[in-house]
């Protein structure tokens, strides 16, 4: 047993060793709005893990380039910074960070409207000791609007500048130029330290990935699960030690291989330029349904309403020939499913970070989130003396089980008023009367899916129920066109603001217009962005935001209170919290004219947004 323990450690910090080993690249645009002839500049930062560093030859940039390509836009040369090490007039050393800039143009005869463009940064890091990785490549979408044309006297036209042509640097360029100047130092000077890019920032957020896996096992999300699945593996076990840790590490394989699929879908939707801000799954009604009805089926299987075997085969031969290792893997699995709707919210410093990570350490990231949160039950196996502390089986288990079965009913019940938050009335009808069927398939099932019926019974009876499952959820559950609640379109008050639904009088619909505005009009603002989904939102909201004495806090300070809906898909809403660097809600922000804004973390509280206000000078 000592041996696996140092096997499992050293497992682990072979795990951390591979944090050195990524690098990432950053896409960006300024301005993000246009108007043909008006010129712009995107750049793209490549960050450099240490003892690595990247080499330009200025007079033959074949291997660093950023290149870019729209038939609406004309594009200049690259604008790169003096590099930290000049070794020769043919080469400079780039460490820590680099960011190149490219140059454009809207064409004169460019349509309005929004456009995506690709851009390619061509890179080639060389160890400091000399070896150089293969040249590599990394590509990625910026969202430009291009605005109507405004009308101008004739002769006044702005110039349209030729693809290449050097003469044309406009204004947004020479102060790219300028930045980067300022902020490289001198030859011979050491280079400033970038936070991203340092390695110790690196495991710092590895480690909150860690911790808020393992912090997960408390969340609201996965508690009710967590005692059933220590139960059901020590039971599975029979209290033998080995197969106590057979069964955490398959469990934990589960919550692994779950964490590592999600990772990859991330990692495939910003390899296809698409931004997704955490907690989009919760905004697609579907997947609402269907985890749903798992935790309902759960909860009937909790109930007794049956149990899962297979026809000809009862429960306790099964799990004496299988060990039940089947039913591990597939708790680790319904563990990270509960788990993720918890997961932003407790992650929410860590994630903004882990985005701008390369794929390897965003996979790695994920991974140990799935570590952390299967952490207890390795370490249980590890340490089979932590089952001492289980009462031994009992009739208590059986009415503690029974009753966890009520529980996730009640979870079922939040779930179905999310269902009513993105559809409608209708839809929700539809969904419960699902779970009628559904309850009535899996009774079917564990009422003739025994071992003292016939094996033919058992067969036709699981066919049947399956049968039932499916041909219910293609009558009841498709989302048609009716089924999506219709916008309401409010009416802007005396303030001319609308007033936000689902909220006390005083707070106004947010959009970036209204929030320039009130800048512009020197006014103090605080926004708050949530979901009908997300259970920080709404707990912030009831215990803090929403309160009478916030109210007048809110009030004696002069703010002007924004709030945004996130509960559905809104792009808008998702571009100002990933400009803020944040990847999800809840989102709350003080902005006072003229400082920098005041960003609340996840979990906020009256005496924190008391301080914030405080900041405020007198007579705003």
């Amino acid at each position: 047993m000592q041996k696996k323990r140092l096997l499992f450690a050293a497992v682990i910090l072979l795990f951390l060793s591979t944090l050195l080993m990524g690098q990432s690249v950053k896409f960006a645009i300024s301005p993000a709005k246009l108007e043909p002839g008006d010129k712009g500049v995107i750049t793209a930062t490549l960050s450099i893990p240490d003892g690595k560093h990247q080499s330009h030859d200025p007079s033959d940039p074949a291997y660093f380039y950023l290149e870019a390509s729209h038939p609406s836009l004309s594009f200049g040369k690259v604008i790169y910074p003096k590099g930290y090490k000049v070794v020769s007039a043919t080469q400079w050393d780039y460490h820590k960070s680099v960011k190149l800039t490219l140059p454009f143009t809207v064409k004169k005869d460019a349509p309005a409207g929004k456009v995506n463009i690709e851009a390619t940064l061509a890179y080639n890091l060389c160890f400091d000791d000399g070896m150089c990785e293969p040249p590599d490549e990394a590509v990625g979408k910026v969202a430009l609007e291009i605005l109507a044309a405004a009308n101008t006297e004739p002769g006044t036209e702005k110039p349209i500048a030729a693809a290449g042509a050097e003469a044309e640097e406009t204004e947004a360029v020479e102060q790219a130029e300028q930045s980067e100047a300022e902020a490289l130092p001198s030859e011979g000077d050491q280079p400033k330290e970038k936070e991203e890019s340092s390695m110790g920032t690196i495991l710092k957020y590895m480690l909150f990935a860690l911790l808020g896996g393992l912090i997960l096992n408390i969340t609201p999300c996965v508690l009710p699960i967590l005692p059933i699945r220590v139960m059901a593996i020590v039971n599975q076990a029979h209290q033998d030690r080995g197969k106590v840790l057979l069964h955490t590490l398959v469990y934990s394989l589960g919550v692994l291989l779950s964490f590592a699929i999600l990772a990859g879908i991330f990692i495939g939707l910003r390899s296809a330029g698409e931004t997704q801000g955490w907690g989009f799954q919760n905004q697609n009604p579907m997947f609402n349904v269907i985890l749903l009805s798992v935790v309902f089926a759960f909860a009937l299987s909790l109930l007794g309403v049956f149990v899962l075997t297979v026809p000809g085969m009862n429960t306790a031969s099964k799990a004496t020939s299988k060990g039940g290792y089947s039913g591990s893997f597939f708790g680790g699995i319904f563990a990270f499913v509960m788990a993720i709707s918890c997961t932003g919210p407790f992650l929410g410093a860590a994630l903004p970070f882990a985005f701008k990570l390369s794929s390897p350490l965003l996979m790695l990231f994920f991974l140990l989130i799935g570590l952390g949160f299967a952490l207890p039950f390795i370490l249980i196996g590890i340490f089979p003396g932590a089952l001492k502390i289980i009462p031994k089986p009992g009739e208590w288990m059986n009415i503690f089980k029974e009753v966890m079965g009520f529980v996730l009913l009640y979870l079922v019940y939040t779930m179905l008023k999310t269902t009513l938050a993105l559809t409608s009335g209708a839809y929700l009808l539809n969904v419960v009367f699902y779970l009628i069927v559904l309850g009535f398939a899996l009774w079917m099932y564990g009422r003739f899916v025994r071992a003292e019926n016939s094996t033919a019974t058992q067969w036709v009876f699981s066919i049947l129920a399956l049968v039932v499952i499916v041909a219910g959820g293609l009558m009841f559950l498709p989302i048609k066109a009716e089924h999506l609640q219709a916008e309401v379109v409010m009416q802007a008050d005396a303030s001319g603001m609308i007033p936000a639904p689902h909220a006390p009088e005083g707070w106004y619909v947010f959009s970036p217009e209204v929030h320039e505005k009130l800048m512009s009009e020197n006014k103090p603002v605080f926004l708050d962005i949530g979901a009908d989904w997300c259970k920080n939102c709404m707990t912030n909201e009831k215990t803090v935001l929403f309160t009478d004495n916030m109210m007048q806090e809110f009030k004696a300070a002069g703010v002007t209170l924004l709030r945004g809906d996130f509960t559905r898909s809104d792009p808008v809403l998702l571009k100002w919290i990933q400009d803020h660097d944040r990847m999800g809600v809840p989102f709350n922000a003080l902005y006072i004219p003229g400082k920098e804004p005041i960003l609340f973390p996840e979990l906020i509280s009256h005496k924190m947004v008391k301080e914030a206000l405080d900041q405020i000078p007198k007579g705003e």
